[in-house]
């Protein structure tokens, strides 16, 4: 056995000797700090051993070299002499306590070898020197010169009484290593000047040489690559002293422990939920706080962690963003150790035990989380922010915890943009085809403002339809890659509240709202505008059974005008008619939302429960979450009903759109359509019957005759059924069926009326049946017109290559594309538009059922106002007075 060896079973034997069991283990805990909390072993101490051949070491023993002070220390060198000759160097430890303020240093009587001291108050007049090992008279301090030494550190005045009072004492009491205690007084003096460090405080700081003073600041704490599941406990352990330094032990972070705020114990321990972002906020009594807290408690955060090489404590470092720095760029980086959350203390005046004046507090505490913790970069992937404020202390304040989860966005932000780039881009060329066309039905010769308008119109729809796809795209990547790691590590976080990508998806998604908008305002224009004419087919019976009275007015006619209300009246009720029923997909989209409970899926937490406890933590909604289940939702159950509509209802049991057509073909009545300048439509309604204003029982012969097949077939050429066109008129066509309808289009001016405005309404009404009927017959050689197919090309791109010079053109149509205007035939611009409006009151109101009846009033108030205003243009162009149109 070495002689270092010896010397320990020598030192233990003595301490048995002196101390029972029980008075050892109560001496040990009454005169020493374990270093770790979870070493199960209570105490660790050094000395050091030389072995035969001479050479040092330092194992792990009882008792602390550091603080001795034998005969053989010295203090100067710091070093302590070997019983065979020659000295070895003292090391820093912090296994002892260092003494307060006016105590000191005097050897414990009870261990051998001087190895142990306790803490002796200095008597009356007197108090302890910088070192801590006597005690001297108070007049020598003047002597001594080390209340100069302070004042030449800084010229500052002590903020508070508190400093005043001990800020200078444990300055040097300090400068002394042996005095541990002071150093902390003197670090966490430093820490309750919460908003500047240019004070007297930090400056003592910064001139106090001790090795025991505890480093204010962390330089790195970069974090080894950890692992957390989902809902995965995150421990914390927090090392606390009390104002005056002393070490008051380790205590678990649990709910409650950092929350000011009071709440049960389910939602405070939510916090430490890994991926569960938390924020909680109350308004609570300073004067309570004081009542808890009556001293400030100084923390020091630390995780507690385990992977392959063992148990881990890894420190968590704390930023102050109020606090200035005016010091050099490089301590700016650097974070604290430490903090507090009540001080009490800093805002007493007059006397210490007076109640104070001012209370600094911290309002708010956030948690940050950088992700992935598997691969960390050099910050560390835990830090604390505390802000702090100062209040009266009756006064009330505002407090709060907050949990945030960052991601390292990666190539995501990139790809985005790059995609709207891309969709941008294919948005500009759709809206430059469409122009095209439209100018080219037009017949426009030059770029004016409206073709300027019309671009802006159709680039608006299209782009946003592009906004609208990567805001979609970007809610379900989110949704899946964040909601999808249920039984993996958790890599992965929803954006964070006011990140950038959560602002430039409320970006793209406001401004796919706002073009939508536009677009849909367009529409409406385009179908209220549009020129419309019923062609009645019928002939009189007879000669007019009245003559045409003297003045040369027209005779009146004998054909009915009943057929041509009833066209009018069908077309005017299938002008709101869609493919779904907007009132079946709101409440089917609530149902789901709200009953169901899908939408508890989009919490910015990990759960995918649809149905959480009442006493469980809700955390905040994602608008990029709330999006992606809500805008998904809609369009899934869109198309569902579109597919149901077309694929089965229309198919067994009621199709108006071509319903309208028979009815037009059973009344002999065409409806032909000017949506553009030379570009419309027709639906042809001629009777293969010759007449339709005839009596029951000859309808019914009529029915049985085409159920026969023993009449012609409906469609405008022989053998054919196609009974819906294109139409791509010539200038010439249109200029006379502007030239016929000019007189329907005036209407009074000013308080005079003109007397014979209603017969030259009539006549251009008996006018244009005329020429459109005879148009239609190829009556009209130098304005006839032919029938032909479009190119493949044609169809996909809807435009026509050729234009129209000596002959108008008719392209059979089997897909009623007349329906464009009317709202069937743009469901698509129509749900987008309603999927939007539902999400974007609910971005600001984070309320589906308050976004729902919203909804449901616009859609209402957008079907009103296109039946109102097309109901009008349609009296207006084919003369059916709206008294008739129900």
């Amino acid at each position: 056995m070495s002689s270092g060896s010896v010397w320990f079973v020598q030192l233990v034997s003595k301490l048995l000797s002196f101390l029972s069991l029980f008075q050892s283990e109560q001496f040990l805990i009454e005169n020493y700090s374990p270093l770790l909390p979870t070493n199960p072993k209570p105490f660790e101490v050094f000395y050091w051993n030389v072995i035969d051949n001479g050479e040092m070491k330092l194992p792990q023993l009882d008792v602390d070299v550091e603080r001795a002070a034998s005969d053989s220390y010295n203090p100067v060198v710091r070093t302590v002499g070997l019983q065979r000759g020659g000295a070895i160097q003292i090391l820093p430890s912090h296994c002892s306590r260092g003494c307060g303020q006016g105590e000191m240093q005097k050897l414990h009587l009870d261990l051998p070898q001087h190895c142990c001291y306790a803490c002796e108050v200095c008597s009356r007049g007197t108090y302890s020197n910088g070192s801590g090992l006597r005690c001297v008279c108070a007049d020598s301090r003047n002597v001594t010169g080390q209340a100069a030494e302070c004042n030449a550190c800084s010229s500052r005045e002590p903020a508070s009484l508190w400093e005043a009072t001990f800020l200078d004492s444990s300055f040097l009491a300090c400068n002394n290593s042996c005095n541990v205690t002071a150093c902390e007084l003197l670090t966490n003096t430093v820490i309750l000047n919460a908003f500047s460090l240019e004070t007297r405080a930090y400056d003592l700081y910064a001139k106090a040489k001790s090795q025991n003073l505890p480093k204010l600041f962390y330089s790195n704490t970069g974090l080894p690559p950890l692992s957390f599941g989902k809902n995965s406990k995150i421990n914390f352990k927090l090392v606390k002293y009390d104002a005056r330094g002393n070490f008051l032990g380790w205590e678990d972070v649990t709910g409650g422990t950092l929350q000011l705020c009071a709440d049960c114990q389910s939602v405070l321990d939510a916090a430490y939920s890994f991926g569960t972002s938390y924020q909680q906020s109350c308004t609570v009594q300073v004067s309570n706080l004081l009542q808890r807290v009556p001293e400030p408690i100084f923390y020091e955060m630390f995780l507690q962690f385990s992977n392959e090489k063992g148990n881990w404590l890894w420190p968590v470092p704390v930023a102050n963003p109020q606090l200035q720095l005016n010091s050099p760029a490089s301590l700016r980086s650097e974070r604290l150790r430490r903090f507090f959350l009540v001080d009490g203390l800093s805002g007493r005046q007059g006397n210490l035990s007076n109640q104070p004046a001012s209370v600094t507090l911290a309002a708010g505490l956030l948690l940050s989380v950088d992700l992935p913790t598997s691969s960390p970069g050099d910050q560390s992937a835990f830090l604390l922010t505390v802000k702090y404020a100062k209040q009266d202390s009756t006064a009330t304040t505002q407090v709060s915890f907050a949990v945030s989860y960052t991601h390292r966005p990666g190539t995501s932000p990139r790809d985005t943009d790059i995609a709207l780039a891309i969709l941008g881009s294919l948005a500009a060329l759709y809206a430059l085809l469409k122009t095209s066309s439209w100018v080219r039905r037009s017949r426009l010769q030059n770029i004016s403002f409206i073709i300027l308008v019309k671009f802006f119109a159709f680039f608006a729809g299209a782009l946003a339809n592009a906004f609208f796809v990567v805001a979609l795209g970007t809610g379900i990547y989110w949704l899946i890659a964040f909601k999808g790691q249920q039984s993996s590590a958790v890599e992965v976080m929803v954006p964070p509240a006011g990140s950038q990508i959560e602002t430039n998806f409320i970006i793209y998604l406001s401004c796919a709202f706002v073009l939508k908008a536009v677009d849909v305002l367009h529409l409406l224009i385009t179908q209220v505008t549009i020129s419309i004419f019923l062609i009645d087919w019928e002939k009189p019976k007879e000669k007019p059974a009245f003559k045409a009275p003297a003045g040369g007015q027209r005779a009146i006619s004998s054909v009915s005008i009943w057929r041509t209300f009833l066209i009018a009246n069908e077309w005017n009720e299938i002008q709101t008619h869609r493919k779904l029923n907007p009132s079946l997909q709101l409440f089917a989209v609530l149902l789901l939302l709200e009953v169901v409970g899908l939408k508890n899926i989009t919490s910015r937490d990990l759960n995918v429960d649809l149905h959480p406890g009442t006493d469980a933590y809700l955390a905040a909604w994602s608008p990029i979450l709330r999006f992606g289940i809500a805008a998904s939702l809609w369009l899934a159950l869109g198309i569902a009903q579109v597919a149901f509509f077309t694929g089965i209802y229309e198919q067994f049991v009621e199709d108006k759109i071509h319903q309208f057509i028979d009815l037009c073909s059973m009344s002999n009545v065409s409806v032909f359509i000017l949506m553009h300048g030379c570009y419309g439509f027709y639906v042809h309604g001629r009777s293969v019957h010759g007449h339709a204003d005839v009596g029951m029982d000859a309808m019914h012969a009529c029915l049985r005759k085409e159920e026969e097949n023993l009449c012609p077939l409906r469609g405008l050429e022989a053998n054919s059924d196609i009974q819906t066109f294109e139409v791509l008129l010539t200038d010439r066509a249109r200029q006379l069926y502007d030239k016929i309808t000019q007189p329907l289009m005036e209407g009074p001016r000013g308080e005079r009326v003109r007397v014979n405005l209603h017969e030259q309404r009539l006549r251009s009404y008996y006018t244009l049946n005329r020429f459109l009927s005879s148009f239609l017959e190829h009556a009209y050689r130098d304005m006839d017109y032919v029938v032909k197919d479009k190119f493949f090309l044609e169809r996909f791109m809807d435009m026509e290559f050729q234009e129209p010079v000596d002959m108008s053109i008719l392209y059979p149509d089997a897909s009623a594309l007349f329906s464009r205007t009317l709202f069937y035939n743009n469901e698509l611009a129509l749900l987008v538009f309603d999927n939007l409006l539902f999400s974007v009151v609910d971005l600001g109101t984070q309320d589906f059922l308050l976004a729902a009846i919203i909804t449901f009033i616009v859609q209402k108030l957008v079907k009103m106002l296109r039946h109102a205003l097309g109901r009008r243009n349609l009296a207006a162009k084919t003369l059916v007075e709206k008294q008739f149109l129900i």
